[in-house]
C-alpha cells in the first residue's frame, strides 16, 4: 500500500444512522479510518452530492432491507475527492488522484473504500475527475448523471423530436434537459411556477405541472411531442399518453407503469458517465449547485433536499 498523506489518521467522520428514519436520526460521529483490501483504494473526500434515492432509501427498515442496508448505516452515495490509499493489485489508479463516483449509502464520510473496478452497489466504484472539474460539481455526477444517461438511452431523443420531461428542474433533470439539447431534441421541462427561469436557463420550455398539463404542452407544442421522461411520479406519463406518444418512447426512473420501460442509472451504457464528465469540463454542461453545507449541517441539507423543490444539486462539504 502507499500513503499520500505524510500524516495517517486513525479517526474521521461519517454521517451514521443508528436506526431507520428522516434527517432527525442522521448524526455525524468519528469513526475509525477504513482500510482498503485487495482490488480496493480509500478515497479523501472532500464534496458528497446528495440525491432523493438516500433518504429513500433510510426512511425505513423495509425501504433499507430492499436496497441491502443494515444498521448501523452510513449516508449518501455520490462523492469526490483525492485517492490517498491503495490496495493490492489496484492499477490504473494512484494516490494523489483526484477522482469522483458513488458508494451506496456511505459517501458522506471523511474517508470512503471502493472497488478500484466495480459498481456502485455493493463495492462503489471511481472514474477520474477531469481537469476543469471541481469537487463539488463532480460530487453531483455519479447518480444524476448515469439515471439521465439511461433514461435519454430508452427514448432516444434527437433531431426533430420535442421531449417532455417531468420535473426537469431537479436533479437528474439538470442533466436530461441538457444532454437532449445537445442530441438535436426540443425539451418542454415541467416544474412549479418559481421553477420557469430555471428551466429556461437550461435550455427547456417551461410548463407548470398540475391538472391540464397535456393541454398546457399541446398549447407550447401544438406540432406533438413525440418523447417523454417522468423523473418524478406518473403525471407525464399520462400526459404523454394523452398526447399520443407512443410506450416504447416513454419512460419513467421513480414509478413502474405498465407498457412503459423504466430507466435505471445501473443500466447506463459504459463510458456514460465518463462522457458526462467531459462534457461538464469542455463547458458544454452545467450542474447548478442549488445549496452547499457542511457536514455538521447535515440534516438541514437532507431536509432541504427531501422537500423536492430545489433547483438543481444539494451538495456537502467535507474539506475546507
Amino acid at each position: 500500500m502507499s500513503v499520500y498523506e505524510e500524516g495517517v489518521d486513525t479517526t474521521s467522520r461519517a454521517v451514521l444512522l443508528e436506526v431507520f428514519g428522516g434527517p432527525e436520526v442522521l448524526s455525524v460521529r468519528d469513526v475509525p479510518v477504513p482500510q482498503p483490501g485487495p482490488g480496493q483504494m480509500r478515497v479523501r473526500v472532500t464534496a458528497a452530492g446528495l440525491n432523493p434515492m438516500d433518504w429513500f432509501m433510510t426512511s425505513d427498515a423495509d425501504t433499507a432491507a430492499r436496497f441491502g442496508l443494515t444498521l448501523p448505516s452510513g449516508f449518501g452515495t455520490d462523492y469526490a475527492g483525492v485517492v490517498d490509499q491503495v490496495g493490492d493489485g489496484v492499477t490504473g489508479f494512484a494516490p494523489g488522484d483526484r477522482v469522483f463516483g458513488g458508494v451506496l449509502s456511505r459517501a458522506v464520510a471523511d474517508h470512503v473504500v471502493v472497488d478500484a473496478v466495480g459498481t456502485i452497489a455493493p463495492g462503489g466504484n471511481a472514474h477520474r475527475t477531469p481537469d476543469g472539474v471541481d469537487d463539488r460539481t463532480a460530487s453531483t455526477l455519479a447518480i444524476a448523471g448515469s439515471t439521465a444517461a439511461a433514461a435519454l438511452a430508452v427514448v432516444d431523443p434527437g433531431e426533430g423530436d420535442t421531449l417532455l420531461v417531468g420535473a426537469a428542474g431537479g436533479g437528474v433533470g439538470v442533466f436530461a434537459v441538457q444532454l437532449a439539447r445537445l442530441a438535436g431534441a426540443r425539451v418542454i421541462g415541467t416544474g412549479s411556477a418559481t421553477s420557469a427561469d430555471a428551466l429556461r436557463d437550461l435550455g427547456a420550455e417551461p410548463v407548470t405541472y398540475g391538472d391540464g398539463l397535456a393541454d398546457r404542452v399541446r398549447a407550447a407544442a401544438p406540432a406533438g411531442v413525440t418523447a417523454a421522461i417522468d423523473l418524478y411520479g406518473t403525471e407525464t406519463v399520462h400526459a404523454a399518453r394523452e398526447l399520443g406518444v407512443p410506450d416504447e418512447r416513454i419512460t419513467t426512473i421513480a414509478a413502474q407503469v405498465d407498457g412503459i420501460t423504466a430507466a435505471n442509472g445501473a443500466n447506463a451504457a459504459p463510458g456514460a458517465i465518463e462522457e458526462i464528465a467531459g462534457l461538464v469540463a469542455a463547458g458544454r454542461l452545467r450542474v447548478p449547485i442549488a445549496a452547499s453545507y457542511p457536514v455538521e449541517q447535515i440534516r438541514a441539507a437532507v431536509e432541504l433536499q427531501a422537500a423536492r423543490h430545489v433547483h438543481g444539486k444539494v451538495v456537502i462539504d467535507l474539506q475546507s
